[in-house]
C-alpha cells in the first residue's frame, strides 16, 4: 500500500470520527440523555442530517 493510500484511509477515519462526535453533541444538546447520545453517535452522519431536517432551532451563522 502506498503512502498516498494510507493518507486517504486516515482521512476517512477522521471524517467518520468527527461525524460521530458531532452527532453525539447535537443529541446531548437536544435530549440531555447519554443513552441517546451514544445511539446517535453510532448513527453518525445519518443523525446529523436527520437533525438538520427535523429541528428548526439551529442557524447557519
Amino acid at each position: 500500500m502506498s503512502s498516498k493510500d494510507k493518507k486517504r484511509m486516515k482521512g476517512g477515519k477522521e471524517a467518520i470520527g468527527f461525524g460521530s462526535v458531532l452527532a453525539m453533541i447535537m443529541s446531548w444538546s437536544a435530549n440531555k440523555a447519554i443513552g441517546w447520545a451514544i445511539l446517535h453517535g453510532i448513527f453518525s452522519w445519518f443523525y446529523v442530517i436527520y437533525y438538520l431536517f427535523t429541528h428548526h432551532d439551529w442557524k447557519w451563522f
